[in-house]
């Protein structure tokens, strides 16, 4: 018995296309998700971050290479300029002292110059004194003579000063190295006045005015006397403290044509 010929498919099936595969239904056997979308706007701000933290970081860098470059100037350029400063100073008391009569009765007004200061156990070179301790006199790479203190011709009384402990010349850079019994000795004009170191005062508050008096507090001297302390900031690189020294004197001695050096700084 013959087979019915198969049905024909419709006009309108045979015209529909067939749907479209999506690369990788071959093996997957489903469509690939799209990937999300990226917009223009977070592409945006991430460029945005990337910028802000390269801008940051390059001014962190400008600013440590500014403060390294204060913190040298404060601490080497500023004894660079201060030391010329008290060269010339000192050269011009040298001249003035064989040029001029000397005046031991008068203290020299603030800023002027007093004499020198030779500690050899601080200091190779020896410091030129002024009168006065502001910053504008200390800054000059010298030391200076405190307010209402003694002279070291006068009769009695307490020859204090104070010096820079680290840049503007750092005089006193080296104080914590004297010791009870090494010398000091001060020069003036026409005379040399010696004096011995008796104690060593570590660290005291900065408003320790005390320590300056006409017989100082702490020193161990218990009457007036012809005395020397020096003062300046501890620790080393802060100025949160004071430390001080003291000494007596111990003789005087003329000074010759030659301005030769007493024997203790021989």
């Amino acid at each position: 018995m013959p087979h019915p010929p198969p049905p024909r498919p419709r006009r309108s099936d045979a015209r529909r296309p067939a749907p479209r595969r999506s690369r990788g239904a071959e093996t997957t056997g489903a469509r690939r998700p799209a990937p999300p979308n990226r917009g223009r706007g977070s592409r945006r701000g991430a460029r945005r971050r990337s910028s802000f933290g390269s801008k940051f970081g390059a001014l962190l860098c400008v600013m440590g290479l500014l403060l390294g470059l204060y913190t040298a100037y404060s601490l080497w350029g500023t004894d660079y300029l201060a030391n010329r400063k008290a060269d010339s100073l000192s050269a011009d008391l040298r001249r003035d002292w064989q040029q001029s009569p000397p005046d031991p009765t008068r203290k020299p007004p603030a800023g002027s110059a007093v004499g020198f200061l030779h500690v050899p156990r601080m200091s190779k070179a020896p410091i030129l004194v002024e009168s006065g301790t502001a910053p504008a006199v200390l800054d000059r790479g010298v030391a200076g003579v405190y307010d209402h203190a003694a002279m070291p011709w006068d009769e009695e009384g307490n020859f204090a000063l104070a010096a820079h402990r680290d840049g503007h010349g750092a005089k006193f850079h080296h104080m914590d190295r004297v010791r009870p019994g090494d010398i000091a000795v001060f020069e003036t004009r026409d005379t040399w006045y010696v004096y011995k170191f008796d104690k060593v005062l570590p660290q005291t508050s900065n408003d320790n005015t005390g320590i300056i008096q006409a017989v100082p507090e702490g020193s161990g001297y218990d009457g007036p006397g012809r005395y020397l302390t020096l003062t300046t900031c501890t620790p080393k690189y802060t100025s949160d403290y004071r430390m001080a020294v003291w000494a007596h004197l111990v003789r005087t001695l003329p000074v010759d044509g030659p301005r030769t050096l007493p024997a203790e700084l021989r």
